[in-house]
């Protein structure tokens, strides 16, 4: 029997060369000749980094709509000066000309809009995440293909460029098959205090956690088994929801976990590490836009200059997406049917955090919020 030497145990690495890293499509889609009147229902919060994009994009939006008139004209007036204005949601799903809707309202009032939508025969992109039962989601899938229509969420950090490049490289086999991915976030959500989100008991696995079940799920697919919870409220917090929470993922043949720190003052850090049989994918930086990617194989390590940014060009894929989709006919690389995947993960590490037990992924179909 050999003896392993000294540098084995010490878990010291050889150097590797510096090599180019392959060029894989990871920025934002876009539709070579479609260009349809978009509508957008809903005026408040993020909706500035969707008509930021479409701007920048160089898509018309035709119709702004919000229950506050106010909200919408405000929009419009900022972003998309010749858009109509309305109130009334009615107002856009009826007009003939436009073929693209993007509602973005929270989820419950969302369900109807999105339902009315593609009864009326339009094309549609959800805000994330995308429903509260999975029962409804299904529901709305079947009504998007008997009415011919394409359903998207706007899973917007599919296209944040070092997410996007990694998921790439993991689905052309760079890396071979994935062993484990982690991820571990390290940033302040307590500007959460004192608005409705700290009443989202979930909100950290819920409407921040989405982004990485989603990209767990893009990367893992079926293999995904099972996953352990738990969230804790930060010592001197004062936001209501807890702003930590960390998931521990069981995958066939590996292993994946999630670490939210939401409550770091100082010194942020977003990290994610993917490893494969054939290499490993590292992005390391001090926040969500701005991030380095570094590949590593038997070849040598590939340091990718990646182009953009999360916002707002993860807002500019999400809707390429669903463009390119009605273009070509294909089913939308965010298509709802995927992300109700993505869904019943985080649903599941929701369960398990409440339950204290863990929970396989689609045991639970529905979160009461």
């Amino acid at each position: 029997m050999s003896i392993p030497d000294a540098d084995t145990y010490a878990l010291k690495t050889a150097t590797l060369p510096e090599v180019a890293g392959p060029a894989l499509p990871y920025q934002p889609p876009m539709p070579r000749a479609y260009r349809p009147r978009i509508g957008v229902i809903g005026a408040g919060g993020i909706v500035s980094a969707h008509l930021d994009a479409y701007r920048i994009a160089g898509w018309e939006v035709a119709a702004i709509c919000n229950r506050s008139l106010a909200k919408a004209e405000a929009a419009a007036q900022y972003f998309a000066p010749k858009a109509r204005v309305t109130d009334s949601y009615a107002d856009i799903l009826s007009d003939p000309a436009i073929d693209v809707v993007d509602i973005t309202p929270h989820p419950a009032d969302r369900l109807p809009i999105i339902e009315a939508a593609l009864r009326a025969g339009k094309h549609v992109l959800s805000q994330k995440p995308f429903v509260l039962d999975l029962d409804d989601g299904h529901r709305l899938v079947r009504l998007a293909r008997d009415n011919g229509v394409k359903l998207a969420v706007n899973q917007n950090g599919r296209w944040a460029p070092h997410l996007a490049y990694m998921r790439q490289a993991v689905r052309a086999g760079v890396i071979g098959e994935v062993l484990s991915a982690h991820v571990s976030i390290h940033w302040n959500h307590g500007w959460i205090a004192g608005t409705p989100f700290e009443r989202i008991e979930d909100l950290i696995l819920y409407d921040f956690g989405i982004h990485w079940f989603d990209f767990l799920a893009s990367i893992a697919g079926d293999r995904v088994e099972s996953v352990f919870a738990m969230a804790s409220p930060a010592r001197g917090q004062r936001a209501a929801a807890p702003l930590m929470a960390q998931v521990l993922v069981r995958m066939s043949g590996g292993q994946a976990s999630v670490v939210f720190d939401g409550a770091a003052p100082h010194g942020p850090r977003d990290t994610t590490y993917i490893a494969g049989t054939k290499g490993s994918l590292q992005s390391d930086g001090p926040d969500l836009g701005v991030q380095r990617v570094t590949l590593i194989t038997a070849e040598g390590v590939a340091r990718p200059d990646l182009q953009g940014t999360w916002f707002n060009d993860g807002f500019r894929g999400a809707m390429g997406a669903l463009l390119v989709a009605i273009e070509d006919n294909a089913e939308p690389a965010n298509g709802a049917a995927e992300n109700l995947h993505s869904l019943a993960l985080a649903f599941a590490a929701i369960q398990s955090r409440r339950t204290g037990l863990e929970v396989a992924v689609g045991d639970a179909t529905r979160l009461e919020v």
